[in-house]
C-alpha cells in the first residue's frame, strides 16, 4: 500500500488529468471531444438510489464536463420502466438479476469491450465467478453466466467481444437488525437467516418489495427455519414456491412483517422510526444508520449470503454523440474515485487496485481486508459511520464472496414468482 501523502498527491495529479487522459483514449476509441465548442451533452441515467447518488453527480459533471440526470427510484418500478421504454434512459444502473429481464425486452444493447478502459484491470468475479478457487459459486444468476453476448445473441460464459453490462459495483447482502432489540434467547447465537421468520421478532419484520431479492431472503429464511427444503435454491419449481408463499401469507395475517421497502431511504426510514427491528437490508442503510448512532449490525449469516452484482447496461435506444458519453462515464466510474466512494458505503469495485489509491490505509483494511479498524471511519454522508475497534461482519472482500449462498436471479419461474409475490404483499 503507497503511504498517505503518496497517495493524497497521487490523488491530486490523477484528477486533474482524468479529462485530459480520458480524451486522448476518448479519440482513440473515436470519441469526438464534446467539451471543445459544443453544447454539453445530456446523460440520463436511471436507476436506484445505491448508486444513483448527488455526490457521484456532481463529481461526475465535475471530471468529465458533461450534464447529468439521475432518475433514482425503487427496483422494481425502474426494471419495469426501463423494460418497456429504452428511450427513456441512455444508461440503467441496478443489479444483475435485471440483465436477463432487459436483454429479452431488447432494451439494452451490447457493449464493447475494446471501448472500456480499464476491462483488463476488472477482477474474476465477473469474469470466471470466483476470486479464490475455493470460493463456493452460490446458486443462481452468478454474474459470469450472463455477462457475454454469444454468438447467437444469447447470454452466457463463453468470452466474446461484447458485453451486456460494465461490471461495477457489487457486495453481498444478508438482513440488518438492532442490536439493542435482539431478543435475550438469541444474544450469542450465531446470526441466521431464519431470523427473519422468529416468532420472537413478530411484528417488528421488514422485508425489500422486490420479487427478485426478496423472494430470495424470505426463502433462505424459511429453508433455515427448516420450513422447506429447496432442490435449487436458485431456480424454485412453482410447487416450492405454492409452499413458500402458503407460509408466507400465513406470517403475513398473523402480522409477522410490518412493512415492505422499495428504497434505501425508505428502509432507513423504517429502522430508525422503530418500526422494525431486523429487515432486509442493503449497505448503505447500515452505514446511514450507524452514521446517526442507531446500532444495527449487519449479519453474516451462517447459511451464506445473498450476493449482488452491479450492471451498467446501455439503452438500446443509446446512439451517436451520446452513446460515446456513456463510455465515457462508464469508464469514469472504474477510475478509482467513485470505487472509493461507494466502499466508505461497505460496496466493493470490479477494480479495487485502482480505488486503492482515494482510501486511506486504515479505510482499505476495514472495508476490503475485513481488519478491525485503527480509527474512527467515515461514510459516504461524511457522518462517522465505523468506529474505532469495529470489524467488518464476514471478513476480508475475498472470504465475503467466498460464502454466497444465491444470487439475485431471475428464475425460469419468474412470471409465476411475480403472481405468488403481488399476492403475498397484498394478502
Amino acid at each position: 500500500m503507497p503511504s498517505n501523502s503518496d497517495k493524497n498527491v497521487a490523488s491530486s495529479f490523477q484528477r486533474r488529468t482524468l479529462l485530459k487522459g480520458g480524451l486522448a483514449f476518448g479519440l482513440t476509441a473515436g470519441i469526438t471531444p464534446f467539451s471543445i465548442g459544443k453544447e454539453k451533452p445530456t446523460l440520463r441515467v436511471l436507476g436506484t438510489h445505491v448508486t444513483l447518488q448527488e455526490a457521484i453527480r456532481q463529481r461526475a459533471m465535475e471530471d468529465l464536463g458533461i450534464n447529468i440526470e439521475f432518475e433514482p427510484g425503487g427496483s422494481a418500478t425502474v426494471l419495469q420502466k426501463a423494460s418497456m421504454n429504452p428511450t427513456s434512459f441512455d444508461l440503467y444502473e441496478q443489479w444483475s438479476n435485471s440483465i436477463n429481464v432487459l436483454w429479452r425486452a431488447h432494451a439494452i444493447q451490447p457493449i464493447e469491450k475494446k471501448r472500456l478502459q480499464y476491462w483488463e484491470e476488472i477482477n474474476d468475479l465477473s469474469k470466471t465467478g470466483k476470486l479464490t478457487e475455493k470460493a463456493r459459486m452460490g446458486a443462481g444468476d452468478a454474474p459470469h453466466k450472463i455477462i457475454n453476448v454469444q454468438d447467437d445473441g444469447t447470454l452466457g460464459a463463453n468470452h466474446t467481444d461484447t458485453i451486456s453490462f460494465l461490471p461495477y459495483v457489487h457486495n453481498v447482502d444478508s438482513f440488518g437488525y438492532d442490536t439493542s432489540k435482539l431478543p435475550n434467547e438469541l444474544q450469542g447465537q450465531e446470526e441466521s437467516w431464519g431470523w427473519l421468520l422468529d416468532s420472537r421478532y413478530s411484528g417488528k419484520v421488514g422485508i425489500v418489495n422486490d420479487p427478485t431479492i426478496g423472494l430470495f431472503d424470505l426463502a433462505l429464511a424459511a429453508q433455515a427455519k427448516g420450513f422447506i427444503q429447496f432442490q435449487d435454491i436458485g431456480a424454485m419449481t412453482e410447487y416450492e414456491l405454492d409452499d413458500l408463499f402458503s407460509l408466507l401469507i400465513e406470517l403475513t395475517q398473523l402480522n409477522h412483517f410490518n412493512g415492505f421497502w422499495t428504497s434505501v431511504p425508505e428502509s432507513v426510514e423504517f429502522m430508525k422510526s422503530g418500526r422494525v427491528a431486523i429487515e432486509s437490508m442493503f449497505s448503505p442503510a447500515v452505514s446511514a444508520l450507524n452514521g446517526q448512532d442507531i446500532p444495527v449490525t449487519f449479519a453474516a449469516p451462517k447459511e451464506g449470503y445473498r450476493g449482488w452484482h452491479g450492471v451498467m447496461c446501455m439503452s438500446s435506444a443509446t446512439q451517436g454523440r451520446i452513446k460515446d458519453v456513456a463510455y465515457e462515464y462508464m469508464n469514469w466510474w472504474l477510475s478509482g474515485w467513485p470505487g472509493a466512494f461507494i466502499a466508505r458505503q461497505g460496496y466493493y469495485i470490479s477494480n479495487p487496485k485502482r480505488s486503492a489509491q482515494y482510501l486511506s490505509d486504515a479505510e482499505w483494511n476495514y472495508w476490503y481486508k475485513g481488519q478491525v479498524a485503527s480509527e474512527p471511519l467515515k461514510g459516504p454522508d461524511g457522518n462517522i459511520s465505523v468506529r474505532q475497534g469495529a470489524q467488518r461482519t464476514g471478513g476480508s472482500y475475498e472470504e465475503r464472496f467466498s460464502n454466497v449462498a444465491v444470487w439475485n436471479t431471475v428464475m425460469p419461474t419468474y412470471e409465476y414468482s411475480l403472481q405468488k409475490w403481488y399476492e403475498f404483499i397484498t394478502a
